[in-house]
């Protein structure tokens, strides 16, 4: 019942993602005036924004003034659903156990992760949009990710007493932070200051998860990226000079991280006795 209630929350979120990946590159407030037809600047009721319902109603097409409504529209709503539902799979389990036997407090810190993760999530989907659209990470998003994701995972490894996760969280954004700085001032035409950005972030929900979802989520985004580009080249739809924005990749890798992080890290090390 909590995927599908947290599901279903998520594609409203994922409607309002599409607001902000249009407005923010143009500086425009996320939240004032309500969404409009990007065509004829009609205001959408209530009815017609109900995310994936109204598009299949219209067919997707403006009530007003006809013209079509992209499907990515859609797209992200349902996808952002998804999303959230397989973040409270990968989480809930945990606070169902730690509510049945241990204090409220660690029941409490359960629920910050979780929270952590779903605000990760929603952001995930806004800022690979944006940078497929624009090649950039807009500070507006990237910023205030540092103060949301340290206030709920400090206060989830307070009240749960973990303070080891804590410092896993500082080490991964350092360090992740610090190697991106290192990429970017060795080829800057390779890696921009908003990947460094980025890398900081990822590395505070990554350490805090463990060692290994850090390591295996750092390197998931070179092998991503790397996949996709020789993709690319060998379709000749991009040459060694083309631009490709690295920030979807750095996300999907580091979700690669929350969700296989360990059963892959264990694999690889049982590869060579480690295990």
């Amino acid at each position: 019942m909590p995927t599908v209630i947290v599901g279903l929350f998520g594609m409203m979120i994922g409607s309002f993602l599409n607001v902000v990946a249009y407005r923010v590159p143009l500086r425009r407030s996320i939240v004032s005036p309500p969404s409009t037809c990007t065509s004829c600047g009609s205001q959408i009721k209530g009815y017609d924004n109900i995310p994936v319902v109204s598009w299949l109603v219209l067919r997707g097409r403006c009530r007003h003034c006809k013209q079509p409504i992209s499907v990515r529209y859609p797209l992200v709503e349902f996808g952002t659903g998804v999303l959230f539902a397989i973040i409270v799979l990968r989480f809930w389990p945990g606070v169902a156990k730690i509510a049945s036997t241990d204090p409220l407090e660690a029941t409490i810190a359960a629920v910050f992760v979780l929270v952590a993760f779903l605000y990760l999530g929603a952001i995930s989907v806004a800022l690979a949009l944006i940078d497929i659209d624009t090649h950039t990470l807009p500070n507006r998003i990237v910023l205030p990710s540092y103060f949301v994701g340290a206030a709920l995972l400090v206060g989830a490894a307070l009240l749960g007493g973990d303070g080891g996760a804590l410092l896993r969280a500082a080490i991964g954004m350092v360090a992740l932070g610090l190697a991106y700085l290192g990429m970017a001032l060795a080829y800057p035409g390779g890696m921009g200051l908003g990947d460094v950005k980025l890398a900081g972030v990822l590395g505070l929900f990554l350490g805090y998860l463990g060692w290994a979802p850090l390591v295996v989520g750092a390197f998931a985004a070179f092998l991503l990226g790397g996949l996709f580009s020789v993709g690319l080249l060998a379709l000749r739809k991009a040459n060694r000079k083309s631009g490709i924005p690295f920030g979807p990749w750095m996300l999907g890798g580091a979700w690669v991280g929350v969700f296989f992080g360990a059963p892959v890290a264990l694999g690889y090390l049982s590869v060579f006795g480690l295990r």
